[in-house]
């Protein structure tokens, strides 16, 4: 199956992403425009999905914008991946658990090719790592599906700004942090995209 890529350079805005991601999902839905891979990163923005708690906003001063994804709350901004992506699961098996699981095992195999050990975690959805004994989250996943075409997608945390995070309970979970890339081990991340457009389209094309 086609897989059209777009890759943006210049951070975009969330609410200018969401109508793209929206009018595309209609045009796969219609027949009229493949699936899609887009990675980009976000300008600065909390954004809260179905499932999040108003107790776990810790300022009530951030801007947080609610959004169709499932999850909770989490932050975007310069130095995070986001992989948006446009499936249509009628093609591929309606099936949304092996859908999740895919994506956790394409997260796993970009950073093990920077020599990172990481794993899932059945009740808590996301990529984590260990760091000083403790568990942290370094990749998201947030979901949706319509009609079986399902949309939203993942995000690798590379060198983005981590105290951000003190204004929230990231995703809900109050025992365990939020790392990243290069707080984990010092690398080269430039070629980064690439490696996640490889692994994406080993397992789902």
């Amino acid at each position: 199956m086609k897989i059209e890529i777009k890759k943006s350079i210049k951070c975009v805005d969330y609410d200018v992403a969401q109508k793209f991601l929206e009018k595309r999902v209609e045009d796969v839905i219609n027949e009229k425009k493949p699936e899609l891979l887009w990675i980009l990163e976000h300008k600065p923005i909390f954004t809260a999905g179905t499932s999040y708690r108003e107790d776990e906003i810790l300022n009530k001063t951030i801007n947080l914008k609610k959004t169709s994804r499932g999850g909770k709350i989490t932050y975007h901004g310069p130095g995070q991946k986001i992989v948006y992506f446009v499936l249509n699961l009628k093609e591929r098996g309606k099936d949304i658990r092996k859908l999740i699981r895919y994506i956790e095992k394409c997260i796993i195999q970009i950073l093990k090719e920077y020599e990172i050990k990481s794993f899932n975690d059945k009740k808590n959805i996301g990529i984590w790592v260990i760091v000083n004994g403790k568990e942290k989250k370094v990749a998201a996943i947030g979901i949706r599906v319509k009609r079986w075409i399902a949309f939203h997608g993942f995000s690798i945390n590379v060198s983005n700004n981590l105290e951000v995070y003190k204004n929230i309970v990231p995703c809900g979970i109050y025992s365990k942090g939020i790392t990243n890339l290069c707080s984990i081990k010092k690398n080269n991340y430039k070629y980064i995209n690439q490696k996640i457009i490889n692994n994406f389209l080993r397992i789902f094309k």
